[in-house]
């Protein structure tokens, strides 16, 4: 079912991996407003990722063995990479972390980030927030896309925007990124960007994209109606996606044309 849905989704991969959005990074401050809207995606992975782990794993005292085995190495193996990975400087460091502090070396703002985050500290309801920020409607609806994903509690559905919106899409994604941004920039001037990037690549092509796949297939085991919800979920977050990118092109446009006019 794995193959059959990849090749059902082609229409939208093929979308994301040759969006014209690549061709519109050329200069510093197009870069900046990509950082400024791509860092919540970097930010809403997580909790697609550990809302994984508290349904699938016992994260709560007394602590009980649940679920397979299999499925709950698997999980906290990608937590274990995602929260605590090494960065550039040999240092223990979320892949979050890492990108806020890439956006910092490419003068990148954090002012919309942190604000959000903030909020959510606070214990705001997530929804409400983003309901009422001033972020881009692009943002809005990935998050909100994200989250009530999230709050299904159904695993399958989780694993769905994780691994066919995220895992296994990245790899390539990103190394369109990459591509581009290499011409444009000075490597200097982006090694933490291209570090994450990079991380992003290696981990998400080698280890964690398979290992997402095989999730799928042991939560969704021989139920047509969960492969059918799997589909559909993994459509809506490619959608999503679709939609970010659209946004960032967007302003990039916009503050271009104003630059010019």
């Amino acid at each position: 079912m794995i193959k059959e849905i990849n090749e059902s989704l082609e229409p939208l991969t093929n979308q994301l991996l040759n969006h014209s959005l690549y061709k519109k990074i050329n200069t510093p401050e197009q870069l900046q407003i990509f950082m400024e809207h791509h860092v919540f995606a970097v930010w809403d992975f997580m909790s697609l990722l550990t809302s994984l782990q508290e349904i699938l794993t016992k994260t709560t005292n007394p602590w009980l063995p649940i679920g397979d085995p299999e499925v709950r190495y698997l999980i906290n193996e990608i937590v274990l990479a995602e929260e605590t990975d090494i960065n550039i400087h040999g240092k223990r460091q979320s892949h979050f972390e890492m990108y806020l502090d890439a956006m910092d070396a490419a003068g990148a703002s954090r002012e919309k980030i942190e604000y959000l985050l903030m909020q959510v500290t606070h214990g705001t309801d997530i929804f409400l927030v983003i309901a009422t920020s001033k972020l881009p409607i692009s943002i809005k609806q990935f998050l909100k896309q994200t989250f009530e994903v999230v709050y299904s509690r159904e695993p399958h559905k989780i694993v769905s925007a994780f691994t066919f919106g995220r895992e296994g899409l990245i790899p390539e994604m990103f190394s369109s990124i990459i591509e581009k941004v290499q011409k444009n920039f000075p490597e200097d001037d982006l090694s933490l960007f291209k570090y994450y990037f990079d991380r992003h690549i290696e981990l998400d092509g080698d280890e964690h994209g398979p290992m997402a796949f095989k999730m799928v297939e042991d939560l969704c085991g021989k139920d047509d109606r969960k492969w059918q919800e799997v589909k559909e979920i993994a459509e809506r977050s490619l959608q999503s996606r679709l939609e970010l990118w659209n946004g960032i092109e967007a302003e990039i446009e916009a503050k271009t044309e104003m630059e010019y006019a």
